[in-house]
């Protein structure tokens, strides 16, 4: 698979915004529709027949005989179906929303909604009389 920008075999870079892969066999596809599938940003996906799609992929089918993945296209309303076969490329150009964002920063946020939730409960309580 070709790769604008190098990475480590099999794992994905810190960041995929930007990078454009072409794949050369059926493991290089797989493998970056992958990461594809696991980027929480738009991908335009290259056609061999020319035709650009830019979207959310959102649904992939591998164990059926012929393999494909489904996006919503940033230009259509209704989801789209991609066979594998059919792809030249796929570049990673929306903003990967979740970028920098760590558990430990999740973890922080809920528990601050979880804090808030319980004094808040706490609150009711009071001027209910029951605490």
């Amino acid at each position: 698979m070709t790769d604008t920008k190098q990475h480590s075999p099999g794992a994905p870079p810190a960041t995929l915004q930007g990078r454009v892969f072409t794949p050369h066999s059926h493991q290089d596809l797989a493998e970056a529709i992958e990461f594809a599938f696991d980027y929480r940003g738009d991908v335009t996906i290259s056609l061999r027949s020319g035709e650009v799609l830019c979207g959310y992929l959102f649904n992939r089918e591998t164990t059926s005989g012929r393999s494909w993945v489904e996006m919503f296209p940033a230009s259509h309303p209704d989801a789209r179906r991609v066979y594998y076969d059919e792809v030249a490329t796929i570049a990673f150009t929306g903003e990967d929303t979740a970028n920098g964002k760590s558990w430990d920063t999740w973890v922080t946020k809920k528990d601050s909604e979880r804090n808030l939730e319980a004094a808040q409960v706490a609150s009711q309580a009071h001027a209910r009389g029951h605490l």
